[in-house]
């Protein structure tokens, strides 16, 4: 593990949430055209944000792609699309270790539980939402009828439109979008290089930069049995690429910010929950290496598991580093003084506002009682076939209720992604299972203590490990037609199960109904009524100057190509690097080029342009974006953030942080001469 250099230089004003430089993920339908022109004499039409935000797609396992053809090619991350190769993975034909080509369109491959989407409307249904809440009700209620509001403009709008309808909340709660998206489930792989290209350097180099990867993976949208026809929302492809200096936009899904919250709220995060999610992160990580290293099949099932869990390690220690660092957290406590100072002042707005904050750490105070229970118990969700059975019981306990009096993630707009989920056909191994549900045991065993009643009913008179492996190698879970009777026959099917599994599920459901009602109640709906009050005090004096945190919806992001002065990085590594990266590196694990790339050595352009960084403002969730120019044109793909991009979750650091892409150039130039792949760079160029 390598020691993260973390931010130093933090705006105060940028901390308040009012952007500086080329900080903020903007939403599409209010970018921030003034900042644009003034600085960068850059005008963007509406015919331009329309057809950036209708090719922008976000896959529903996380992460971001664009439309880049006619006939429905999207372009992601090859580590945005891992999961789904692993899923078409067997032990005798590895794709994360070989690749695949898809020359034909017979060829390419049917993902069957994968969703995207793509955001084809906004609405502002702000009054809509808080119109819902009555004099006198208390905080609770207020958060009830907040949901069920959503709930009814979800299903009502989804139902009129037949797209899928996402109400999301902007602002902690200072206003409500409805995103009305089209949604994809025939998706098929065309085309992804070998793991060890697509994540060269491993470990060692994730988060740094320089950096030679081909990170790319490529998708086709399917409807009725063809592709689908994107002739007018999908990205043309740049054929001259940029220059250093050059202004670039990333448009994607930012998975989450912590940007807007309060002192106190930042403490919570601070001393309670980050410290627990790094300790999880650890557990985790240190289990699935074991798992991994016992013999090979171990460590194919397990290694998007291991990848994952690492990268989240890593960028959680740099979140957490920024919450340590006394610079960044004083200049929150000085944005935050500022505002309530200002609010003060104005007795009308101390009247409407004041209260906010007080309210707000008292809410986090209440959650730091039961935070590690509940987190605890919500791990058990990384075993997929216990996930599964949640999904079973929850369905049979929410499908006789109204839309709206349901849990939030159960109303009937949501309900064909829940049973995209529930009846994936995706293996799930014995031993990954047994080894994900005994971390999730003995997790819970470490937070509770042996003696808390919960454990002893989890346990069952087992250790951890012993009592994983009776349920899952009981369970028939693992039969989609065992999940379908058990969701057909509802909760009397449900009740009647001897499943060991949903038994096991069914001794954790009560108390984790009962602390998801103390957040909802007493957290979620304080926070959401008492930001929108800070939001509305925002607003009064900082006007359009502000982006919202983060919810992985479509955002855009800006900067200039560049590099960091400070540690002379370069803005551009090129193709013949990567040869000199593997010799440097000859025999250290991650740094292996696959036999393709050393026999294409002689053929590829070494100068050609392979990796670049921009100083666009981006976060998890980012990955697969396309980088565009000014014209709208494909310059190049995300695919990470530089180390001091880290912190990117409560600050954003402008003379350092950087987004890296892989370059519109290297990825041709790789896709012709080491791939053969001519029928791919024909439709992305077109010709």
């Amino acid at each position: 593990m390598h020691l993260l250099r973390l931010a130093s230089v933090v705006c105060v004003a940028s901390m308040a949430g009012v952007a500086m430089a080329d900080e903020g993920m903007w939403l599409v339908n209010k970018p921030p055209l003034k900042t644009l022109k003034d600085t960068y004499k850059f005008e963007p039409t509406q015919q331009w944000l329309t057809k950036m935000q209708r090719s922008a797609v976000r896959f529903q396992t996380g992460g971001s792609g664009s439309i880049v053809s006619s006939n429905g090619l999207v372009m992601t991350n090859h580590h945005v699309g891992s999961d789904n190769l692993l899923k078409l993975s067997t032990k005798d034909n590895n794709l994360l270790e070989k690749g695949f080509n898809a020359r034909t369109a017979a060829e390419e491959l049917k993902c069957e539980d994968l969703e995207l989407n793509v955001l084809w409307e906004i609405r502002d249904v702000t009054d809509q939402v808080k119109g819902s809440v009555k004099p006198g009700m208390t905080i609770a209620d207020s958060g009830a009828a907040k949901r069920k509001a959503i709930d009814d403009i979800e299903k009502t709008i989804g139902e009129k439109t037949k797209m899928k309808a996402q109400v999301v909340t902007l602002y902690q709660g200072g206003q409500y979008h409805l995103y009305l998206y089209k949604a994809f489930t025939d998706v098929r792989l065309v085309f992804a290089p070998e793991e060890s290209i697509a994540f060269f350097g491993g470990d060692t180099d994730n988060f740094e930069f320089p950096r030679y990867n081909l990170d790319c993976c490529f998708f086709r949208i399917y409807e009725n049995g063809k592709p689908l026809n994107t002739a007018e929302n999908h990205l043309a492809w740049s054929s001259a690429g940029t220059k250093e200096d050059d202004l670039v936009f990333v448009f994607g899904h930012p998975g989450r910010t912590r940007r807007s919250l309060t002192a106190d709220h930042l403490r919570f995060l601070r001393d309670v929950q980050m410290p627990e999610t790094l300790a999880n992160a650890w557990r985790r990580e240190i289990k699935l290496q074991s798992f991994c290293g016992r013999d090979a099949e171990n460590a194919r099932t397990g290694r998007d598991d291991l990848f994952g869990v690492a990268n989240s390690r890593k960028a959680y220690t740099g979140i957490m580093g920024g919450l340590q660092d006394p610079k960044i957290f004083g200049a929150k406590v000085t944005a935050e003084n500022e505002l309530r100072s200002s609010v003060s002042a104005e007795p009308t707005q101390e009247q409407q506002w004041g209260s906010a904050w007080q309210a707000i750490s008292d809410a986090e105070k209440f959650q730091k009682t039961f935070y590690v229970e509940r987190e605890a118990i919500d791990r058990f969700k990384f075993s997929q076939l216990f996930h599964r059975a949640s999904l079973i019981l929850r369905l049979a306990s929410e499908l006789p209720k109204a839309s709206n009096e349901r849990l939030s993630d159960f109303g009937d707009s949501k309900l064909d992604s829940v049973y995209l989920d529930l009846y994936s056909p995706e293996p799930l191994p014995d031993a990954l299972e047994i080894e994900r549900l005994t971390i999730s045991i003995s997790g819970l065993v470490d937070k509770l203590g042996g003696d808390h009643p919960l454990v002893q009913a989890v346990l069952n008179g087992k250790s951890p490990a012993d009592r994983a492996t009776e349920v899952i190698t009981g369970t028939k879970l693992k039969s989609i037609d065992a999940r379908k009777a058990l969701v057909a026959g509802g909760q009397k099917a449900v009740d009647a199960s001897d499943d060991p599994l949903i038994k096991l599920a069914q001794v954790v459901e009560p108390r984790w109904r009962e602390l998801r009602r103390m957040y909802e109640d007493k957290v979620e709906s304080v926070e959401r009524e008492n930001y929108g009050k800070i939001a509305a005090a925002k607003f009064a004096r900082f006007g359009d100057t502000i982006y919202p945190d983060a919810t992985f919806t479509l955002r855009m992001s800006f900067g200039k190509v560049q590099g960091v002065a400070k540690d002379n990085t370069p803005a551009y590594t090129d193709i013949g690097g990567t040869f000199t990266r593997a010799e440097q590196r000859k025999g250290q694990e991650g740094f292996e080029l696959p036999k393709s790339w050393w026999d294409s050595r002689s053929k590829l352009n070494a100068k050609i342009p392979f990796n670049f960084t921009c100083g666009a403002d981006i976060i998890g969730g980012n990955s697969g974006s396309p980088v565009v120019d000014t014209k709208g044109e494909v310059v190049g793909l995300i695919f990470d953030g530089n180390v001091y991009s880290t912190v990117g979750d409560v600050a954003y650091d402008a003379e350092r942080s950087r987004a890296v892409a892989v370059d519109c150039r290297g990825l041709l130039e790789s896709l012709k001469v080491v791939y053969g792949a001519n029928e791919l760079v024909s439709e992305l160029t077109g010709k």
